[in-house]
């Protein structure tokens, strides 16, 4: 017979948001449950954030050693141990894995089920010998790769985020169907511990930025080494383990590209299937849940967060949705999300950051917009330390309002913040341009930017009137 458990409020994936309102949830005195088939932390500590950044971070200590001559520093030719670095990668993970660990849960109160959950019906959920009755549901069961119907890809063998942290030997030449932050952040690092790296895009490159500011990124990519080809159209894919041939349209040619690996980093799918969804009435489709702006399902009592809802794909995000279905299932608070301040980087080298429009999403929306710039050039910092290579360029309207900011430049991620928090806050220029900043700092980009809008009138010939007539007054 199954176990009879009654819970508050019961959890089905323990990625990212789940963990998080899981923890929160338990820590409140909530009746916790928390169901997982796979590994705890979910694809962000397992197969996407935490392995990508640390493969990102190996690849830019072996750039530095040949990069050392601006200091009057010999370059130094890496010599790459790449099963060492599959050891690094792993060994950041394993760190951070009790964070998420099923003894940590359990500490916290959580009664932690592995295996398989699906719904029984609206307010049932079964999972392995146990029967889950809960007030509220949360479906947090994240996203998957996706491939797409690319002719004799079946047949192939190819890496996607969720395996290709498994590779232990440096691929001597790897493709890669997709010019999207996972395919660039893949592209560059490989390239520079040693593998030779091709990047098929259909259109461009790093489409949902600002081109003016990814340009700065595919140029990088470029100089690495890496070959980029835009507008390519794959017709097949083709070959064996070692020895994988695409076949593309580029331009007015058909070229044939041979490589040993493949990597295809095409998008992600919503993790929808299996779980009994039609039982407990919560509609969805193949892009996701379909959910209220308070994260409810179609089924009040079951909410839907993350990379299931068929959003945005990030950390951060399923993270804050946890928030919102904390306030919404366990103090009653109509909680309702709020993504126009959402910020993502691209963790190339350099990094790109965004938060609110682009100058083009802005454009279509304002008659007038003002469009702001500072160049890494001009600060002091990038000087001293020679990464001198990028720009933020703010977005305001007529009333100086910000619209949205982007970064390109070193630790850009870093440096969005202050433009996330004046985004959400709806803060004018006047904010940033009038805050101390500790020099010499690379943030002292986002106040020189916003200083830029009011030096026209500050320098103007009105102003040195009015400071000539002062002056007759003692």
């Amino acid at each position: 017979m199954a176990k009879r458990i009654k819970a508050d409020i019961c959890v089905i994936g323990a990625g990212s948001g789940g963990l998080s309102v899981a923890a929160g949830a338990a820590q409140m005195g909530a009746r916790t449950v928390l169901i997982e088939r796979d590994a705890m932390g979910g694809d962000c500590l397992n197969t996407g954030c935490v392995p990508s950044k640390a493969l990102l971070a190996a690849a830019k200590q072996a750039y530095r050693m040949g990069a050392g001559e601006p200091f009057g520093i010999a370059p130094v030719e890496a010599k790459v141990d790449f099963a060492k670095v599959h050891e690094h990668v792993h060994g950041v993970i394993g760190t951070i894995a009790p964070n998420d660990s099923v003894a940590r849960f359990e500490g916290l109160g959580v009664t932690v089920i592995k295996d398989y959950a699906r719904f029984r019906d609206g307010s049932t959920v079964l999972a392995g010998n146990a029967e889950i009755a809960a007030r509220r549901f949360v479906i947090a069961t994240g996203s998957r790769a996706s491939a797409p119907p690319i002719p004799g890809l079946d047949k192939v063998p190819f890496y996607t985020n969720e395996n290709i942290f498994e590779n232990k030997e440096c691929p001597a030449h790897l493709i890669v169907i997709g010019g999207g932050p996972i395919g660039m952040e893949m592209a560059q690092p490989h390239r520079r511990l040693g593998a030779r790296v091709t990047v098929l895009e259909g259109a461009r490159v790093l489409s949902r930025e600002d081109p003016e500011l990814s340009a700065v990124v595919v140029d990088r990519l470029r100089r690495d080494g890496v070959e980029i080809l835009e507008g390519a159209k794959v017709l097949s894919v083709s070959g064996a383990e070692n020895n994988i041939a695409v076949e593309i349209v580029h331009g007015q040619e058909t070229r044939r590209i041979e490589g040993s690996h493949l990597l295809v980093a095409t998008g992600r799918r919503p993790n929808v299937e299996d779980l009994g969804l039609e039982k407990a009435g919560v509609e969805y489709t193949e892009r996701g849940l379909k959910l209220d702006e308070r994260l409810r399902t179609t089924n009040k009592r079951i909410f839907g967060i993350g990379d299931v809802t068929g959003g945005l794909q990030f950390t951060h995000v399923a993270n804050y949705h946890a928030g919102i279905v904390i306030r919404n299932a366990l103090f009653r608070v109509p909680a309702r999300a709020d993504h126009h301040a959402v910020p993502w980087v691209t963790y190339t080298d350099p990094e790109l950051a965004h938060v609110g429009e682009t100058e083009e999403e802005a454009r279509k929306r304002y008659s007038k917009i003002n469009v702001l710039r500072w160049h890494m050039a001009e600060n002091d910092r990038a000087q001293a330390e020679r990464e001198t290579e990028g720009v933020i360029k703010v977005i305001t309207d007529s009333h100086a309002r910000v619209l949205g900011a982007t970064i390109v430049g070193p630790h850009a991620g870093e440096l969005i913040l202050p433009w996330v928090l004046a985004k959400s806050n709806a803060l004018k220029l006047s904010a940033m341009a009038s805050v101390i900043v500790p020099y010499p700092t690379l943030s002292e980009i986002s106040k020189r930017a916003a200083g830029a809008y009011y030096t026209p009138a500050l320098y103007s010939s009105k102003t040195r009137m009015l400071v000539r007539f002062l002056s007759l007054f003692g």
